[in-house]
């Protein structure tokens, strides 16, 4: 089980979580989605496509993009289509199993 927290608050939790480069990318059903609100963000990755992103809310702070998802990926990371993704200030823990 991976689990994705801000300041104690969980953003996300999954046992089906992808990694990618070091990233794990959780499944869109598996975040607290009143954490998260899109931005008109946009980066693009040669081989994933373009990524779009969501600022975090929790404890009366926004971290502005600080969690990224390839909508439509390119076919080499198909398996990532939808998946969450988050920039290191979230801490990411592993539990074993």
């Amino acid at each position: 089980m991976v689990t994705a927290t801000l300041d104690g608050i969980v953003l996300a939790q999954s046992d089906r979580c992808e990694q990618v480069e070091g990233n794990y990318y959780f499944p869109p059903d598996a975040i607290a989605a009143d954490h998260f609100v899109p931005t008109d963000t946009h980066t693009t990755c040669s081989w994933k496509g373009v990524a779009s992103y969501y600022s975090i809310v929790a404890n009366g702070k926004t971290l502005k993009d600080a969690a990224w998802y390839y909508p439509t990926p390119k076919d080499a990371a198909r398996n990532i289509a939808g998946y969450v993704a988050f920039y290191k200030n979230v801490g990411i823990a592993i539990a074993a199993s």
